[in-house]
C-alpha cells in the first residue's frame, strides 16, 4: 500500500524524478512521458465518469476498473524491468486485464450497428470525453511502443493500451444511444 505523508519533497526541483527502482531520470525522459500520458488518460476517464455514473452504471463500473488498471500500468511503467532486487514484487499489467477489456468491447459492440462512415468525436458529453480518452490513450500507446524499442517493457501493457483505445471508441458509440446519435463524417461535405 502507498503511504503519502508529505506531498512535496523538493527532490524533483533539479528536473529529475525517481522511478520505482530508485533510479532518477530527467522529467522529459521517454519513460516518464509514457506513464505521464497514461495518467493523463486516467484523468480524462475521470471527467467522462462525471457523465456516466447516473446514466449507464454498467459502463461507469467498467471505467472505475479501468482507472485502477491505469494506475497499475503507471506503476508498471515507472518500475523498469531489472535483475536488481527491489525488495518488492513490481506491479505488472497481466494478460487477464487485457482479456477483461476485450470482453467488455465484445459486450458493448454486440448492441451496435455496423459503421458506414468514420465517427466524429461528439454526441453526448460522456461520448465526447471518451473520444478524448481514446486519442490520449493512443498517444500513450505510441510512447510505450517507442520506449519498447529502447528498453525492455511489459508487452501486456502495450496490448492493454491498444485494447483500451478500442474500448473507449465502442463505449463512446454505446453512450450515443447505441450509435444512433453518432456524428458521422461526410467526406467532402463542406467543399
Amino acid at each position: 500500500m502507498v503511504v503519502l505523508n508529505k506531498i512535496y519533497t523538493k527532490t524533483g526541483d533539479n528536473g529529475t524524478t525517481a522511478l520505482g527502482s530508485g533510479e532518477r531520470r530527467p522529467k522529459y525522459d521517454l519513460r516518464i512521458d509514457a506513464y505521464g500520458t497514461v495518467d493523463e488518460t486516467n484523468a480524462i476517464v475521470g471527467m467522462a465518469r462525471l457523465h456516466t455514473a447516473s446514466v449507464v452504471p454498467d459502463i461507469d463500473a467498467v471505467l472505475n476498473r479501468i482507472q485502477n488498471d491505469l494506475f497499475d500500468l503507471g506503476a508498471d511503467l515507472a518500475t523498469p524491468e531489472t535483475d536488481q532486487d527491489l525488495g518488492y514484487e513490481p506491479l505488472r499489467i497481466t494478460d487477464g486485464q487485457v482479456s477483461a477489456i476485450e470482453e467488455e468491447i465484445d459486450t458493448l459492440n454486440a448492441d451496435l450497428s455496423p459503421l458506414r462512415s468514420f465517427v466524429l468525436p461528439g454526441g453526448s458529453a460522456a461520448s465526447a470525453h471518451l473520444h478524448l480518452a481514446r486519442t490520449v490513450s493512443r498517444r500513450a500507446e505510441r510512447l510505450m511502443v517507442e520506449l519498447a524499442d529502447r528498453e525492455t517493457i511489459n508487452q501486456a501493457g502495450i496490448r492493454y493500451m491498444n485494447r483500451l483505445s478500442d474500448y473507449f471508441f465502442v463505449a463512446s458509440r454505446y453512450l450515443n444511444n447505441k450509435g444512433e446519435e453518432d456524428v458521422l463524417w461526410v467526406p467532402g461535405k463542406n467543399r
